[in-house]
């Protein structure tokens, strides 16, 4: 159950206004009370505000559009209302509720001038309405039943259905006049009584208008007349509290988005995740200057090793690894992995294995192992073959054998396996 201080302003707000705290189910949760908007603010403590303001300072109608979008009804109603207004467009403020069974939407216009001079009250004193309604709409609508509040010189009037207005300095029988549910008074013989109506109004206002509720008992099935003992303003109150109405804070005047209320609660948490950010960021940056510095340095030096080998080149290299592999191919090296060493430790083991055997010679060349070797018989030879070859990364062979003396004289041939 939600509670509201309902506030209603007088023809003059600035000379004093009413309050009420009631509920969403129509209960009066204290007794009105009277005075300035400064002293209505004790009784907010945190409930919402719903302001009434004066009906006569109101146009309240409806209005039969098929747009379901609400800016363009806002910008439609203008045009739509224009030949019922006295006033220029321009200087009105529209504001529309939402569609009744009948397929009518109600509809409030108020001069600009006239909100922005309650609002500016309001915030005055530090009250944020949650709504601002015609107090008119406080007048409850009973299906086939036309309702009268009468508060001083104004009646606020609904028949049920979609007509509300309020009128000043009429009786109770001008106003269903100018509703069109009674005809004008003639000496014609009266129709049969039709439609009800029921009545609220201080006890001085039911004595003195007597005779026109007299009158319209004639002409009306029923009239019922309810004297409010605490005034107009708790009846209008638990109206609205309820619902009804139309809100005024619509379009320029509608509730502006509290981003800072949303973000607030996360605002320690987004204060860390933001340091986070920044020394990661931070990192990053000094990461990316000491790497840079790096690189310039290497490359300094590798310009510098590398004139060793072009003195004359003065062109800025974009490719250290291709710039090598020009420089090797100038020289006649190969650029595949070197299989020397590797093949000199092969031999060296087979030619312990076979002490008799001596190298006479040996070269290298483009990775293949020529050597010359003498040996006491064919046999020795063959074991130095199979000592090689048995590692499986080479592969020998004996190119050619001599008769020299008691020995043997052999070209063996080594190169890498597959090759």
């Amino acid at each position: 159950m939600a509670e509201f201080v309902v506030i209603r302003f007088g023809a003059r707000p600035d000379h004093g206004v009413s309050w009420i705290v009631v509920d969403d189910v129509g209960t009066r949760r204290g007794p009105p009370a009277a005075g300035t908007l400064a002293e209505a603010t004790a009784a907010i403590r945190g409930r919402p505000v719903i302001v009434l303001v004066p009906a006569t300072d109101c146009v309240t109608t409806t209005v039969d559009l098929p747009i379901r979008s609400t800016s363009k009804l806002n910008a439609a109603l203008p045009y739509a209302l224009e030949e019922q207004l006295a006033a220029d467009v321009e200087t009105l403020h529209f504001a529309s509720g939402p569609m009744r069974d009948s397929g009518h939407r109600p509809v409030a216009v108020v001069a600009r001038e006239k909100i922005d001079g309650w609002l500016a009250l309001l915030e005055e004193a530090g009250i944020q309405p949650w709504r601002v309604v015609p107090e008119n709409y406080g007048v409850a609508r009973v299906p086939g039943t036309c309702s009268l509040l009468l508060d001083g010189g104004c009646l606020m009037f609904n028949d049920g259905g979609d007509r509300e207005f309020a009128m000043e300095g009429v009786k109770p029988s001008d106003v269903l006049v100018a509703a069109g549910l009674l005809a004008e008074r003639t000496d014609e013989a009266p129709e049969e009584p039709s439609g009800h109506l029921v009545v609220w109004c201080d006890a001085a206002d039911a004595e003195s208008l007597e005779h026109d509720w007299i009158a319209l008992r004639q002409e009306l099935h029923s009239v019922d007349v309810n004297v409010l003992a605490d005034g107009a303003m708790p009846r209008l109150a638990v109206t609205v509290a309820s619902g009804a109405g139309v809100n005024l804070l619509q379009g320029p005047y509608g509730p502006k988005a509290d981003y800072g209320s949303w973000v607030r609660p996360w605002r320690t948490a987004a204060v860390l995740l933001l340091g986070l950010v920044l020394i990661s960021f931070s990192t990053k940056v000094v990461d990316i200057y000491r790497l840079t510095q790096e690189e310039a340095a290497l490359k300094a030096q590798f310009t510098t090793e590398f004139q060793v080998f072009r003195p004359g080149s003065s062109e800025e290299i974009l490719d250290p690894v291709g710039a090598v592999t020009s420089i090797k191919r100038s020289l006649g090296a190969t650029t595949a992995p070197p299989v020397f060493l590797a093949s000199l430790l092969d031999l060296a083991t087979a030619f312990r294995a076979n002490e008799a055997a001596d190298v006479e010679s040996l070269s290298y060349r483009a990775g293949v192992v020529d050597l010359r070797v003498t040996a006491p018989d064919v046999a020795t030879l063959d074991n130095i073959q199979k000592a090689v070859t048995a590692s499986g990364r080479f592969q020998a062979s004996i190119q050619s054998t001599d008769q020299v003396g008691d020995r043997i004289s052999s070209r063996i041939q080594v190169r890498e396996a597959g090759s």
